[in-house]
């Protein structure tokens, strides 16, 4: 028999379930709705159902808008087999407003910001306020409220992790008024607009099929 020191090959996914998993009790502590999420396998997301033909990041529950929890034991039992998609489901505890780097970059430094990979800033706020017509027409800027979720970090896309622009523990887990974020954005336009720069269509949020 032939021995070798050589460790075995496991696969990236399975060593981040244990850091996804932390990463979702550390937000449920705080009371932010949770919910799996597919996780990549290869170049498609899985997310355990036969015959799935989404191949992006979606909410691996087909009920997930009803089974976003806060409890722990439900989160950890999720994570035990599989490393999940952390998906935040917003609506309830935060908004999210999110935004292309070059306006994200000049909003108010009052709390949470994640980024994507591909260059989408996803800003934390008090839930329930509607988008201001100046954001609201605009392909760029996306309210994701009641019924929509954004992947948290330490989650991995197909152009990599999604991080932390401001963590949470920054401003201790404090959210900023929406209103007074959406100001901030609105004062970063008005330059564009006086330059003659067109508005742009708001896109769709991401919510359940």
């Amino acid at each position: 028999m032939q021995w070798t020191s050589r460790q075995p090959f496991v696969p990236p996914s399975i060593l981040d379930r244990p850091l996804l998993r932390r990463a979702a009790l550390r937000y449920a502590a705080h009371g932010w709705p949770v919910t799996p999420g597919s996780y990549l396998t290869g170049n498609r997301f899985d997310c355990g159902q036969p015959g799935c033909p989404i191949t992006g990041c979606h909410p691996a529950l087909d009920s997930w808008v009803t089974s976003a929890t806060d409890d722990p034991e439900r989160i950890a039992d999720w994570w035990r087999r599989h490393p999940y998609t952390v998906l935040l489901a917003t609506g309830t505890a935060f908004d999210v407003l999110e935004v292309p780097a070059s306006l994200g970059r000049t909003g108010p430094d009052t709390g949470p910001v994640a980024v994507t990979p591909a260059g989408s800033w996803m800003l934390l706020v008090r839930p329930g306020t509607p988008l201001r017509p100046e954001l609201e027409r605009r392909l760029d800027v996306v309210r994701h409220g009641a019924g929509s979720w954004i992947p948290a970090p330490p989650s991995r896309t197909a152009d990599g992790p999604v991080r932390w622009e401001v963590p949470p523990g920054r401003s201790q887990w404090h959210l900023p008024d929406s209103a007074q974020v959406q100001e901030a954005l609105v004062a970063a336009l008005r330059p564009a607009h006086r330059l003659g720069t067109p508005a742009i269509p708001r896109q769709l949020s991401r919510r359940a099929a």
